[in-house]
C-alpha cells in the first residue's frame, strides 16, 4: 500500500504501525496528509519504539492548525527526552493556543527532570491557571526540595481555587478529626429517630460526623405559619444557620441533597407587583462558602397539569414583557462535604458485602432531568414523593447508613430509608407534620420524642 497518498483509502492500524517505524514514510505522510487524516493518525500512535525519530513529529511544531500543533507535542512527550526540553520552552513562549501552551507544560513536567525547575518555577506565574497546574504537577515530583516547597506555598492564596486546593492538600492539609465511631457507624440513639422540635435547637446535641446523608426541603420563604420570616435576608441566615450545623454533622465526604425553588409572594394589590425569590441560587453560595462543594444540579420536572398556571393573562393578550411560564420544575442540588478525598475512599471504608447490597440495580435515571409527579398529602401541601426520595437515597448512601431530614413534614424521606435498608434521624417542627409521620411510619422501630432543651436527645 502506497502510505504517502492514502486519501481514499482508510487507515488501518498495521498503516500506523508501519509509518511509526519507517521516518521517511512518516515524515512524507506529515507534509502530504490533510487535516483530518493527520490528526487520525496523530491521534492514534499510542506508545512510540526507543529509537523513534522525532523529526516528523518537530516539523508539525509549526502546523497551521492548532490541533495538529498539540497532538505533536503530546506525542513528542511520550519520548521523554530532555533534548526536548529548548522546544517546550518555546512552545510556550511563543504559541498563540492555550491549549497548545499547556500541553508542552504538561510535556516539561513529565521529563521529571530537576533541570527543569527553574522554569517551572517561573510559570507559576502565568495568567493561564491551567497552565500554572500543569507547572504545580511538574514540580509536585520535587515537593522535598526546599526551594520547590517554597514557591509552591505561596500559592496558597492564589486566586484560582483550584490550585488552593492543590496545594493546601499537599501542603497543609487538615489534622482528621478523632471520632467514637467508624465512617460507616452513627450514634445509636439516632437510629430511626423522630422529634418534634425546632431543628436549631435539636440539631445542636447531634455529634460531630454523625450522618451519612442529608436530603430536604426547607419551608418556603413566608409560605408556611410555622415559616414567617421579617425579610427574606431572615429567612436566608436560618437556612445559612441550620446548614451550617448539617456540615458539621455530616461525615466527611458525605453529601447533603437540597430540594429547593423560587417562590413567588402575591402582590399585595393590582397597583404592586409581585415579587419572585430565586431560593436555589441564593443559598447556593451561602453553601459553598460553609464548606459544601457542589457536585450537581438536578432538575425535577412535574407535569405542566400539576402546577399553578401563571401565563393565563398572557395567552389571552399576548403582549410582550407579560410573559410568565408555569413553574414545572424545582432544583435538586447535590452538595459534598468538602475533603481531600476521592469518593474511592468513602466507598472504601465499607466492607465487600455491603457495597454489593447497595449497587444499584435495573434501569436508573441517566439524566439530571427527573420526571416525577408530585404527591398530594391531605395534611401537608408540599410532601417529597417517594420515588424522589427513593431515587436520592439509593444514589447517595449505602445499606445500613443514617439518612437525615431536618424539615421531615410528613416523614416520606424516612419511609424510603426503611424501604431501602437504611436508617433515618427526622426533625420537624410543627406537631400537625408531627403526628401524619407517626401516621406514615406506623411500623415498630421507630422512636418519637418531644425535644425539651435537654443536652440528650435519647
Amino acid at each position: 500500500m502506497n502510505l504517502v497518498n492514502m486519501n481514499n483509502v482508510s487507515i488501518k492500524k498495521e498503516d500506523i504501525e508501519e509509518l511509526k517505524s519507517d521516518t521517511k514514510k512518516l515524515y512524507s505522510f506529515v507534509k502530504t496528509e490533510n487535516n483530518g487524516r493527520l490528526f487520525f493518525v496523530l491521534n492514534k500512535l499510542g506508545k512510540l519504539p526507543y529509537d523513534f525519530d522525532d523529526a516528523p513529529l518537530l516539523y508539525l511544531i509549526d502546523h497551521k492548525d492548532a490541533k495538529i500543533r498539540y497532538l505533536a507535542i503530546k506525542n513528542l512527550a511520550k519520548l521523554g527526552k530532555f533534548s526536548l526540553f529548548p522546544v517546550f520552552k518555546k512552545v510556550i513562549a511563543n504559541d498563540p493556543s492555550a491549549d497548545v501552551r499547556r500541553e508542552a507544560t504538561s510535556a516539561i513536567g513529565r521529563l521529571r527532570n530537576s533541570k527543569a525547575i527553574p522554569f517551572l518555577i517561573e510559570l507559576l506565574k502565568d495568567p493561564d491557571p491551567e497552565v500554572v497546574m500543569q507547572a504545580i504537577r511538574g514540580l509536585l515530583v520535587f515537593k522535598n526540595n526546599q526551594l520547590v516547597a517554597k514557591e509552591l506555598k505561596k500559592l496558597k492564596d492564589h486566586p484560582n481555587e483550584i490550585i488552593q486546593d492543590v496545594i493546601k492538600k499537599e501542603f497543609f492539609p487538615k489534622a482528621p478529626k478523632k471520632n467514637s465511631f467508624k465512617h460507616t457507624e452513627f450514634p445509636d440513639f439516632l437510629r430511626n429517630k423522630v422529634v418534634l422540635g425546632d431543628v436549631q435547637e435539636i440539631i445542636k446535641y447531634v455529634p460531630d460526623e454523625s450522618v451519612h446523608l442529608t436530603f430536604t426541603s426547607p419551608p418556603y420563604y413566608n409560605a408556611r405559619d410555622y415559616s414567617i420570616y421579617q425579610s427574606y435576608e431572615q429567612y436566608l441566615k436560618f437556612l445559612e444557620r441550620v446548614f451550617k450545623e448539617v456540615h458539621r454533622i455530616t461525615k466527611e465526604g458525605r453529601f447533603f441533597i437540597l430540594n429547593t425553588s423560587p417562590i413567588i409572594i402575591p402582590r399585595v394589590s393590582r397597583q404592586h407587583a409581585s415579587r419572585r425569590y430565586p431560593i436555589p441560587y441564593d443559598i447556593h453560595p451561602l453553601l459553598v462558602k460553609m464548606g459544601w462543594e457542589f457536585i450537581d444540579d438536578i432538575v425535577w420536572v412535574k407535569p405542566e397539569a400539576s402546577v399553578k398556571n401563571r401565563n393565563a393573562g398572557f395567552l389571552q393578550h399576548r403582549k410582550p414583557l407579560a410573559y410568565k411560564p408555569n413553574a414545572r420544575t424545582e432544583m435538586v442540588m447535590v452538595y459534598r462535604k468538602k475533603t481531600d478525598k476521592l469518593i474511592d475512599w468513602n466507598i472504601k471504608q465499607y466492607d465487600r458485602k455491603t457495597v454489593e447490597e447497595s449497587k444499584v440495580i435495573g434501569d436508573y435515571e441517566t439524566s439530571n432531568v427527573w420526571e416525577i409527579d408530585p404527591v398530594f398529602d391531605k395534611t401537608h401541601s408540599a410532601v417529597f414523593p417517594l420515588e424522589l426520595c427513593k431515587r436520592v437515597i439509593k444514589f447517595y448512601s449505602f445499606r445500613g447508613d443514617l439518612v437525615f431530614d431536618p424539615f421531615a413534614g410528613s416523614g416520606t424521606l424516612g419511609k424510603a430509608a426503611q424501604i431501602l435498608g437504611r436508617h433515618f434521624f427526622l426533625t420537624e417542627i410543627d406537631p400537625k407534620y408531627f403526628e401524619r409521620i407517626k401516621e406514615n411510619l406506623g411500623f415498630i422501630d421507630v422512636t418519637y420524642s418531644v425535644f425539651n432543651n435537654s443536652k440528650k436527645l435519647q
